[in-house]
């Protein structure tokens, strides 16, 4: 196995920049190689003050230059699907930003991609299972010292949204999330789920209905609700509260410093997920370079970003219609068992 990974980040945009800098700066075992992105100049941007790194425009021509051993995707989902087949192609690792793909059936195509060479390549960048508090109730779900878990309750606020966040990617960008952290934290795949759409703020663009509701059942019938709420104005807020047979748990809560001033108190909310799971982002890019350098991957496989893509399905599909809708899932190939 090589004893570095030298990493073509694909994509240079604000997800692309943070982990190009991350890879610069507080990893170990990898370094950026190269950078890709269609506008050539933001990937010279990007490489500026990293010493032989160089950027390209596309993927194939960082693989040509010999110099690659290893590939990050952090473009838009719409663009994962070519790029994933052709790192495929190629036997190296991957660590993919979710979404794997926007839908169910590209995803599919992937895991049959990744099944065929014989071995896990691909790690999809599910950051909240890297999260400290995540883990820890992951362990308190896992070791059942609180009894058996019943239901999940989560809040996922946001700020604001960019132009041109449509009402389905509510679902197929925030709640996609939460489905891969209730899959985590159970152990289960998610059976169904229902989306009710109730007052929605003023502050939410055209063609948006926000706040939503989302209610999810898994295969052993534990419940979960999401109040996904993307234009909250207040800043970035992720939260789940667990019930337990003996107990009740809370993550995610305010943290940090809690000031008295001037006839005030308080703290303050992180602005954005970069700062809320800075953290998580650093420990998951190590997991996989730890991971890869054993001829490995360290977290969620391609299975989990299909059947998160097939959660995301059902949930646009039940966000119009305000039904329940079933999760249709392919049977999970040996790779992955």
């Amino acid at each position: 196995m090589a004893d570095i990974l030298r990493v073509a980040v694909i994509g240079a945009g604000r997800m692309g920049a943070d982990h190009i800098q991350r890879l610069h700066t507080r990893i170990h075992g990898a370094e950026v190689a190269a950078v890709v992105d269609i506008d050539v100049e933001r990937a010279q941007a990007a490489v500026a003050d990293i010493p032989g790194a160089r950027a390209f425009a596309t993927p194939a021509e960082a693989y040509e230059s010999g110099d690659v051993n290893a590939v990050l995707i952090a473009t838009p989902g719409f663009l994962h699907e070519a790029a994933l087949l052709e790192a495929l192609a190629l036997d190296i690792p991957i660590l993919c930003e979710k979404p794997l793909t926007p839908d169910a059936e590209s995803a599919w195509r992937i895991v049959e991609a990744e099944v065929a060479t014989g071995r896990k390549r691909v790690q999809v960048g599910f950051m909240r299972r890297f999260d400290a508090e995540y883990a820890q109730l992951g362990s308190m779900i896992s070791s059942r010292e609180l009894g058996e878990l019943l239901m999940l309750h989560c809040r996922h606020r946001n700020p604001d949204t960019p132009p041109g966040f449509t009402n389905e990617m509510l679902i197929n960008d925030s709640v996609v999330h939460e489905f891969d952290v209730i899959r985590y934290l159970t152990g289960e795949e998610i059976t169904s789920v229902q989306v009710r759409l109730g007052k929605a703020s003023s502050k939410a663009p055209g063609g948006q209905h926000d706040p939503q509701h989302v209610l999810i059942e898994t295969e052993s019938g534990v419940l979960a609700d999401v109040e996904i709420f993307v234009n909250a104005q207040f800043g970035y807020e992720v939260s789940t509260q667990a019930a337990f047979e003996d107990g009740i748990v809370d993550i995610g809560g305010d943290g940090g410093a809690y000031l008295r001033r001037g006839g005030r108190w308080g703290g303050v909310v992180t602005p954005s997920f970069i700062e809320r799971f800075g953290t998580a982002y650093d420990v998951e890019v190590q997991a996989w370079i730890d991971a890869a350098l054993r001829g490995e991957i360290g977290g969620p496989t391609a299975w989990d970003g299909y059947a998160t893509a097939a959660c995301c399905e059902a949930g646009v599909e039940a966000q119009k219609s305000g039904e329940k809708v079933a999760v249709e899932l392919r049977e999970k190939p040996e790779l992955y068992s």
